[in-house]
């Protein structure tokens, strides 16, 4: 089905209404003109009638966007660009009309920035090729930059396979073609579709949803998460055949390019990488660098020095470690989450040590909890020392328990098998 008129649905009020507090439930920074989301609800009704009017009249104008870099695990760094209050507005009121239209169609195995699926899904649909479907030889492929290089007049061709209004194609193009501002310099952008747009993900799967349905009619396995990329194979020579036919669609017909150093062809029995995880054919397991990454930031978060006390320690700590467990539980992680919940105790146990700067504080607590006789006299600035059995005797689990610390170990892990979509086509 294809629609003609739909601008109308767009510039809607209650659609603009509601797009307002999507955008107000993500919190996002300002974008150029410094506006916050609070200041622009401040006046929503008269904001909204003048962006209703404008929208109509078609006479409204995106502002450009405000480049930002985040750093990335590897040292280079992610441009995200952040469009104004009023400019994500809008955005939003495109993405609640056209994300219902684009969506049922796309390839029943991209998972990315679509509504109730996760990366838990996409690992689950991996690992179920891999099993179930004997597909053990994967090709792990990488993009380059997709966003940054998503072709401007063939995402209005995918757009317009769905939808012919022209006044929602022409506000597509003015959202792609608006530039950024980086440093208070404009830069022009003729080429790509800016990530941190509230748009940017539906267009990027629309566009990417080409390569996912050419690979489809092609007999061709795939898992998709946004640009990550795995194809599914039989035998290693059968993956490099498909990886070949992949760069084809990727790189002459979609112009994009792939990244030739990271793109690689593992099996489920060296471990195939991915969102986080590593897939092998008998369990999922979590990435050593998010481990990593993890103790990088309860470090940053627990220092010895600090004037904070604990209690409030372990409520900043608190949301890092639900987030990480909820994301990470549908692994087979039980011994790893263990060995990270007694390191978390220790550093807590280093930092009441600090605390009390003397041994003699340190056996009093001991003698308030019962305990009776002589006890070693230990440095408080000493790291071995807080593996003492003496702090464990003083600063028991149960202690930890009472002042709210998260406890990973109290989570059911390995439940990846919840979100095996059995009833989901291939």
């Amino acid at each position: 089905m294809k629609y003609y008129s739909l601008i109308d649905k767009v510039y809607n009020k209650k659609n603009l209404e509601e797009a307002y507090e999507a955008v107000k439930a993500n919190k996002g920074a300002p974008g150029i003109d410094g506006q916050t989301v609070d200041a622009y609800g401040e006046d929503l009704k008269a904001e909204i009638d003048a962006l209703h009017l404008e929208l109509k009249t078609e006479t409204y104008k995106p502002m450009p966007v405000r480049r930002v870099e985040i750093p990335k695990p590897d040292g280079s760094k992610r441009p995200l660009g952040v469009p104004t209050i009023k400019d994500r507005v809008v955005q939003q009121a495109l993405l609640n009309v056209m994300q219902p239209i684009f969506d049922p169609g796309f390839h029943p195995s991209s998972y990315g920035y679509r509504p109730g699926r996760s990366c838990q899904q996409a690992v689950a649909k991996a690992k179920r090729y891999m099993n179930q479907h004997g597909l053990k030889h994967v090709v792990d492929m990488d993009l380059s930059k997709c966003f940054d290089r998503l072709d401007h007049e063939l995402i209005l061709q995918g757009v317009n396979r769905r939808i012919s209004d022209g006044a929602v194609l022409r506000l597509i193009r003015q959202f792609l073609e608006s530039g950024v501002m980086k440093d208070g310099v404009y830069e022009d952008t003729r080429v790509g579709s800016p990530q941190g747009g509230v748009i940017s993900p539906l267009i990027a799967n629309i566009y990417l949803d080409h390569f996912d349905q050419a690979m489809r009619s092609k007999g061709i396995h795939i898992v998709r998460y946004a640009d990550d990329i795995l194809i599914f194979a039989r035998s290693p020579r059968q993956a490099e055949k498909y990886k070949k036919i992949a760069f084809g669609i990727l790189e002459d017909e979609l112009k994009l390019v792939v990244n030739r150093e990271k793109t690689q062809i593992t099996s489920a029995y060296n471990g195939v990488p991915y969102l986080g995880f590593v897939i092998y054919s008998k369990y999922v397991g979590i990435n050593p660098r998010k481990v990593k990454a993890f103790k990088d930031t309860i470090r940053k978060l627990t220092p010895r020095n600090h004037g904070m006390n604990i209690e409030t320690m372990v409520r900043r700590l608190n949301p890092v470690l639900r987030g990480w467990i909820n994301y990470f539980r549908a692994a087979n992680c039980k011994g790893v989450v263990g060995k990270l919940m007694g390191w978390i105790r220790r550093r807590l146990r280093m930092k009441q040590m600090r605390e009390w700067k003397s041994w003699k504080a340190l056996h009093k607590e001991l003698r308030r909890r019962g305990y009776k006789g002589e006890f070693k006299k230990l440095s408080m600035r000493k790291w071995r020392n807080s593996a003492s059995p003496l702090l464990s005797m003083a600063l028991p689990n149960s202690w930890f328990d009472k002042i709210g610390l998260v406890n990973l170990a109290g989570y059911e892990v390995g439940i990846l098998h919840r979100y095996y979509p059995t009833t989901e086509a291939c």
